[in-house]
């Protein structure tokens, strides 16, 4: 008998249980982001140097970032009990 479905309802609560906590998460990542946008002056692209501009980048995508790493480790998680 194949066992592989009878764990699959807690790595479905344990993948909502990451999203819900990481999502949580992100109200505390999006003002640091924002104070670090406001702090190297990335709203006036002139008076910026070609570094400062690819940190205003990495900033810009921090949270996307988050959100992707959030979604593949939940999704990971559901995945493996049906892999393994």
């Amino acid at each position: 008998m194949n066992k592989k479905g009878s764990s699959l309802g807690l790595a479905i609560l344990s993948a909502l249980g990451i999203f819900i906590v990481g999502f949580m998460f992100i109200n505390f990542i999006i003002p640091e982001v924002s104070t670090f946008r406001s702090v190297m002056d990335c709203v006036s692209a002139s008076t910026i140097s070609d570094g400062t501009k690819v940190l205003c980048l990495v900033s810009d995508a921090a949270v996307p970032i988050y959100i992707l790493g959030i979604l593949s480790l939940g999704i990971g998680i559901v995945t493996k009990r049906f892999i393994f």
